[in-house]
């Protein structure tokens, strides 16, 4: 039987025949998300199911491709949709990506996803730079045997979110009058949302936000020694007081209406790295 490794390397070859220079930036697209980097010159791209050992996106809202170009001379590789433990995947499916990036030397990982608003003074709409986060997800992706070649087996978590990174988008967004915001995102297991004592939980222990993704990839970044930016666009509001129902739909209505300012701040962060 194949290692988790073997099969990351094996992906990881059958890339290196298609990328001339090797990616120093990788970006994980949440719900939505997927059409953002339109500053992106593309030189290639593959849809999941053309990659060796690639688990394929089930999720309608998740397009399955990866895409590697260039933007102000900076190679990066973009996944066009993620994966999620409420899929089925295991953590290490979920975070295949993130060694994929890792073997091909990115150094850089920007996360992106779709959540919902636990501090009430966020608007929809509004993007959350990530600077911290709280796995209740019940998972990691480091369990089990760890691969010394991948990373230590106790990394430290206490600066997951790179303070340089979110100085540098800050501004950015200040510059260009993006709304932001800045707070702690809590991971869930999913797919079902949040009941209103549960979002009265979250909010009490501290999260500003709340979604199904980010945290396995976010891990196995910090295990692969990755700088991490992670920026949630908040597309519903989660009152327990006055609940109102969420639906796929209004998800992505409101992340097609923020997918222009999203877009450039992206574009712009990734030039001034």
């Amino acid at each position: 039987m194949k290692t988790d490794r073997q099969r990351v390397i094996e992906t990881t070859d059958f890339l290196k025949q298609h990328i001339i220079n090797p990616p120093s930036i990788g970006v994980l697209t949440g719900t939505g998300l997927s059409d953002t980097l339109d500053d992106l010159d593309v030189l290639s791209r593959f849809d999941y199911s053309q990659l060796p050992n690639f688990p394929v996106s089930t999720v309608e809202s998740h397009k399955g491709r990866m895409i590697y170009g260039s933007i102000a001379d900076r190679h990066i590789l973009m996944m066009q949709g993620r994966f999620h433990l409420y899929e089925g995947y295991s953590p290490a499916q979920v975070t295949f990506p993130v060694r994929v990036m890792q073997e091909l030397g990115v150094k850089i990982l920007i996360l992106s996803n779709a959540a919902g608003g636990i501090n009430l003074k966020f608007s929809c709409g509004d993007i959350m730079i990530i600077n911290d986060h709280i796995n209740l997800t019940g998972k990691n992706p480091l369990t089990g045997s760890n691969d010394d070649s991948w990373g230590i087996r106790f990394p430290d978590m206490a600066r997951v979110y790179n303070p340089s990174l979110i100085e540098l988008t800050q501004k950015i967004a200040a510059d260009n009058q993006i709304p932001i915001q800045t707070g702690v995102y809590t991971g869930l297991l999913g797919p079902s949302l949040e009941t209103p004592a549960e979002t009265k939980f979250l909010k009490t222990i501290g999260s500003d936000a709340v979604g199904f993704s980010t945290v396995m990839e976010a891990i196995a970044g910090v295990h692969a020694d990755m700088k991490i930016l992670g920026l949630s666009l908040i597309t519903n509001i989660n009152n327990p007081d006055a609940p109102v129902k969420t639906t796929l739909e209004t998800v992505l209505k409101i992340a097609q209406a923020a997918l222009n300012p999203f877009n450039r701040l992206l574009c712009d962060v990734i030039s001034q790295i």
